[in-house]
């Protein structure tokens, strides 16, 4: 292990454990955090972004390993939700004891989290480019008027799907243990950055990195991309399913929307904002843009903007519009998101990182 991979491995504990002790502390960041650090409100909010995280890291690795640009994605992420939620609905009235019944529908989950994907991915992977997001995008919209229709009042149609706590342990159920949640929320987190390290770093992981340049060149050296990029979109969309999981725990529950396009988007635009090129940066991506989603939206709302004038106040009574006008700047002022930052800053270079001195010098 090299100087770097060490500090690398020694920093990133110090950050778990970090994130892991912060729910002991009464940390108050004013315009950031509802509250105090402890209270049940901030954790909610900070283990909904970390959730969030895990499912931009999950996508990164999609897009930014094998550059498999999905409108799908989403539909993974409800299918961990509303399949968690109603399979613990019909093991309900079982007699085996709650804890089986729990581990039972997390296993029952994965596999059709599972066989999903490996459904979606082997049609969708037949074409390539704008074909295959176009092909991920009917699939997320079939899977998104389907939850709709609530077929035999299984998923709970435009009301969402509440979430039957008969066989969820008691330690994450309820406001009180909300700091419990909040621990799993990292946890799934961790998960998905080892496994997403694991896959990058393993042979399928290069050779996914050697498709996304050029397919071609992997294609005649006797490789099958198809096998490979079949086996990261299956990896990343149930890794998708356990972000969703956690997601119907924390919320107790589950809403339509996360199975729309526009979800897809939204984790695009965190991919983007964060920087495709590093896998922290779909991290800070995530955790940055739902502090500013939740933030903003109370900001809109504020005494302080609505004294504004109308030129003012209207724009900035819009929390999408800010969101817009910020994705906006950092695509034109910062092509390598927010994990560029630090580069940029370092070298000086104003270029963008993958423009080659002469363009600059010329």
């Amino acid at each position: 292990m090299t100087a770097k991979s060490l500090r690398l491995l020694v920093g990133g504990i110090l950050l778990v454990v970090v994130l892991a002790v912060l729910p002991l502390f009464a940390i108050d960041v004013p315009g950031v955090l509802p509250g105090p650090t402890y209270t049940p409100g901030t954790l909610q909010l900070l283990a909904f972004a970390l959730l969030i995280a895990a499912l931009a890291l999950s996508y990164r690795m999609m897009f930014g390993l094998a550059g498999l640009l999905s409108f799908g994605h989403a539909l993974f992420f409800a299918a961990g939700a509303y399949g968690l939620g109603m399979t613990l609905e019909a093991l309900g009235p079982s007699d085996w004891p709650s804890p089986v019944v729990f581990i039972v529908s997390i296993g029952v989950t994965l596999v059709l989290g599972l066989v999903l994907a490996a459904t979606v991915g082997s049609l969708a992977l037949r074409v390539t480019g704008i074909s295959f997001a176009m092909v991920t995008l009917a699939f997320a919209q079939a899977g998104s008027v389907l939850i709709r229709r609530n077929p035999g009042s299984a998923t709970g149609g435009d009301e969402g799907l509440s979430l039957d706590t008969t066989h969820v342990p008691t330690e994450l159920v309820g406001v009180v243990d909300t700091r419990n949640l909040y621990w799993m929320a990292l946890g799934i987190l961790v998960v998905v950055y080892l496994v997403v390290l694991w896959v990058e770093k393993s042979r399928a992981g290069h050779v996914a990195e050697a498709i996304r340049e050029n397919e071609l060149r992997v294609r005649v050296i006797g490789l099958r991309p198809y096998d490979v990029k079949l086996l990261v979109f299956i990896v990343a969309s149930v890794l998708a399913a356990v972000a969703g999981m956690g997601y119907l725990l924390l919320q107790s529950g589950a809403a339509p929307r996360i199975a729309t396009a526009d979800f897809t988007l939204t984790l695009l635009v965190i991919v983007v904002l964060g920087g495709v090129g590093a896998r922290w940066g779909a991290i800070v991506g995530g955790i940055v843009y739902t502090l500013l989603d939740q933030r903003l939206t109370a900001l809109a709302g504020s005494d302080a903007i609505a004294a504004l004038p109308d030129v003012l106040r209207v724009p900035l009574s819009e929390p999408l519009f800010i969101l817009g006008t910020l994705f906006v700047l950092v695509v034109l002022f910062l092509p390598g998101g927010i994990a560029g930052l630090p580069g940029r800053i370092a070298t000086g270079r104003k270029q963008h990182p993958v423009e080659p001195e002469e363009a600059v010098d010329a």
